[in-house]
């Protein structure tokens, strides 16, 4: 008898940000449920759905009430609560109930930008430049134009538009203004790389494995920045979501390959991941990679960069999830 597994998600609910495209990304997570529940049920897996709604409190007798072997952990937040993501995974490793992806450690730290960034800066892995501002600490801007303003503790690419790059200090001082005020009082200002921009999937634990690199193709007017935005992920009807096209695998060559690989199995063990993470790049004038962001526990759906790039290794959606939920189960690669 396979083990019975709980899949566990946030339950959709209207996001406070009112973005075009908002209503598509909170109800993304329901085609991802399902596709999972679907390929561990061609498993035969026994499963059962357990949506968590806020307060956390309520999360933990939710949790505490499961009657499952294992857990499909598919959590991503709750609004207005930026620690609530790590705070699942901590109350799922109190249960001792084994479970798919990161921990909580792993979780926090990679959604804080900048302690990431320190992280992977003092392991020797070059990352953007960056300092966080707000409005009132303006004056102690050190970086060069253009940057990037972005929000400090989110994802999705909430808070990105054409607007986040910026080149002189009038737009600089705007973008702060909004971030700031969307997103948590503080903006991220980070160094606008503009060469080619990639990510690669790290799978596994004590001997993780980097599936194919895959890189993400913009044939954007010349008047818009070269920007994975909101837009360009829940908007079918933007020029970003059409001029956004993800190639896998990537056409580079084999020493920029190989780089990019050993940056994310080393980003992957410094920020504690385990089982899946996705790692982003740019490169720089130079053409040398840099880490823009560590993903632990990224979209796992049919569509997603993850499943992409499985398939390009030879690995079928189904065999993708089986193989997450065996890592987590106590599979040792």
């Amino acid at each position: 008898m396979r083990p019975a597994v709980a899949i566990v998600y946030n339950e959709p609910a209207a996001g406070r940000y009112g973005a075009v495209g908002e209503a598509r990304a909170v109800l993304a997570v329901l085609d991802e449920v399902e596709a999972v529940e679907r390929a561990l049920a061609e498993s035969e897996y026994p499963t059962a759905r357990v949506p968590l709604r806020p307060p956390l409190e309520r999360v933990r007798d939710d949790i505490s009430g499961m009657k499952a072997d294992a857990v499909f952990n598919l959590f991503e937040g709750f609004d207005d609560s930026v620690g609530s993501e790590a705070a699942v995974a901590e109350i799922l490793a109190e249960t001792g109930t084994p479970f798919t992806g990161s921990s909580g450690y792993a979780l926090r730290v990679a959604v804080d930008k900048m302690t990431a960034g320190r992280l992977l800066d003092a392991a020797g892995i070059a990352t953007p430049r960056c300092q966080v501002l707000t409005p009132a600490t303006l004056p102690s801007f050190v970086l060069g134009y253009p940057c990037i303003v972005k929000p400090c503790n989110e994802h999705a690419s909430h808070g990105l538009s054409s607007e986040s790059v910026v080149h002189d200090r009038r737009s600089l001082a705007e973008e702060i203004v909004r971030i700031s005020s969307r997103y948590g009082g503080e903006a991220l200002v980070e160094e606008y790389l503009s060469g080619r921009e990639f990510n690669a999937t790290v799978l596994g634990n004590e001997r993780p494995a980097v599936l194919p690199v895959s890189e993400i193709v913009y044939s954007l007017p010349h008047s818009l920045p070269r920007l994975l935005t909101f837009e360009a992920k829940w908007d079918p009807d933007s020029v970003y979501f059409k001029c956004t096209q993800p190639v896998c695998p990537a056409w580079i060559d084999d020493g920029l390959r190989r780089e990019m690989a050993d940056m994310a199995l080393k980003a992957f063990r410094v920020l504690r991941c385990c089982g899946y993470a996705r790692v982003d790049f740019r490169l720089d004038d130079h053409g040398e990679p840099h880490v823009l962001d560590v993903n632990p526990n990224p979209d796992i759906s049919p569509c997603s960069g993850v499943a992409r790039q499985a398939r390009a290794a030879g690995m079928q959606y189904g065999e993708l999830i089986a193989h997450v939920l065996q890592l987590a189960l106590g599979g040792s690669q």
